[in-house]
């Protein structure tokens, strides 16, 4: 079952209000330092953890907020310092911030403490669904009376707190128009840079990048055989609605016969905000939970990964940088658009051939694992899409967010020449 929904979460919000009338006092009588603060609302990881490298190597005093012992121990592995984001001590780090870095919202951080800081927007992924101020469903509440009025509330509160942002890094034009219309923020705060989170399925050889990600994966998920064809599938978030692509168990018997016949592992993951749905009614080393609790960060294992199955996760735009074939199974897509919505067309992305059951997904598959011909022409369209999304890939991303950054009139580091 699902685990949040955003009528519950903007609930929580209305009810924090003095929360945030309190916090924005105590910032204007704390003086803002230069340190570099850094949290994600997935775990230790995404773009904020490349921006969080590079920050460090220049020689910037950072600091990574966490949320749970989870997120700790994961630090501790990694050598970053750390402080818990709620708090006394974690809004005191935020408020005495000069750089606040977040890759989901400003919760990522203490989210009381973030008035007069430089808020930098990693974001998570290219929209293809509609976000923010694009989607109706990022201003739900309750069925209360009075909803229509704390959904104008909710916008008006979403707005001004999207106006903190100061550099929102975009991955091409298109995606740069998506983020300003999402977040209404005027062009010169998101910017064509590329996206950090990214950069590590473009830097070294393809062979190193995969022989890093299997390593990683295979710690993780158990080992997997070099010659083993592994298979990828992320779900998106339904908005705190059940997902109606979960197999029933005659269709996970169906699932592991063709894995099995095909020498193939499926991976799952699950949205994290969505877990708990999928899992065959027999185990089976052929399928293997992939989840956030595992892995918090899935982008670094793709370049181990052979085909992904997804339906509107901004993977699909990610992995054709690895052009990698991409199989789409939407069992609702109708009914997602009407609610949640496109940027442009689902088909535009997915083709006329997405799946609307685990059937015709199975015979999808077993045709891309069975013909090279149909391996390469998935290939190929996986890579003409991303080529459309992504305006860089050089490995570079990260430092022209950095550069951008300091361009705005960050500091370099005490001590830097």
């Amino acid at each position: 079952m699902a685990s949040f929904s955003f009528g519950s979460g903007n609930a929580a919000k209305l009810l924090r209000i003095p929360l945030y009338l309190a916090g924005r006092i105590g910032t204007l009588l704390v003086p803002r330092g230069e340190r570099w603060v850094f949290g994600c609302g997935a775990g230790i990881g995404d773009g904020a953890l490349a921006l969080h490298r590079l920050a460090t190597d220049e020689g910037h005093a950072t600091l990574w907020l966490t949320a749970s012992d989870r997120e700790d121990r994961d630090a501790a592995a990694l050598g970053l310092r750390t402080v818990r984001k709620g708090g006394l001590r974690g809004w005191w780090a935020t408020a005495r911030a000069g750089v606040v870095v977040v890759t989901h919202g400003l919760g990522d951080v203490n989210r009381y403490a973030i008035p007069g800081a430089f808020v930098v927007q990693l974001w998570h992924g290219i929209p293809l669904k509609r976000i923010g101020l694009d989607s109706p469903a990022t201003t739900q509440v309750p069925d209360v009376p009075g909803a229509s009025v704390l959904r104008r509330l909710i916008g008006i509160l979403y707005r001004r707190t999207a106006q903190r942002i100061r550099v929102l890094p975009a991955a091409s034009h298109r995606s740069r128009g998506r983020l300003e219309s999402a977040f209404a923020l005027g062009g010169d705060r998101v910017v064509v840079t590329g996206e950090p989170r990214v950069d590590v399925l473009s830097a070294g050889s393809a062979e190193q990048r995969r022989a890093t990600a299997s390593a990683v994966l295979s710690a993780v998920v158990g080992p997997i055989v070099p010659s083993t064809r592994t298979i990828l599938y992320a779900p998106t978030w339904r908005d705190g609605a059940a997902d109606p692509a979960v197999p029933s168990a005659v269709q996970w018997v169906e699932i592991i016969r063709a894995l099995e016949q095909r020498d193939a592992v499926l991976l799952v993951r699950s949205h994290p905000l969505g877990e708990g749905s999928y899992a065959p009614p027999l185990p089976s080393t052929r399928v293997r939970m992939l989840g956030a609790g595992l892995l918090a960060d899935v982008t670094p294992v793709l370049p181990a990964v052979d085909v992904l199955i997804t339906d509107y996760s901004s993977l699909a735009y990610d992995v054709g940088l690895l052009a990698m074939p991409v199989l789409y199974l939407a069992p609702d897509a109708d009914e997602y658009a009407r609610t949640r919505g496109f940027y442009g067309r689902f088909r535009d992305v997915a083709g006329d051939d997405a799946a609307g059951d685990w059937q015709a997904l199975l015979a999808q598959l077993t045709a891309v694992l069975d013909d090279d011909g149909v391996f390469a022409a998935r290939s190929k369209r996986s890579a003409t899409l991303s080529a459309e999304m992504h305006a860089f890939r050089d490995g570079g991303n990260t430092r022209r967010v950095y550069e951008t950054i300091r361009a705005r009139g960050i500091p370099a580091p005490k001590g830097a020449v």
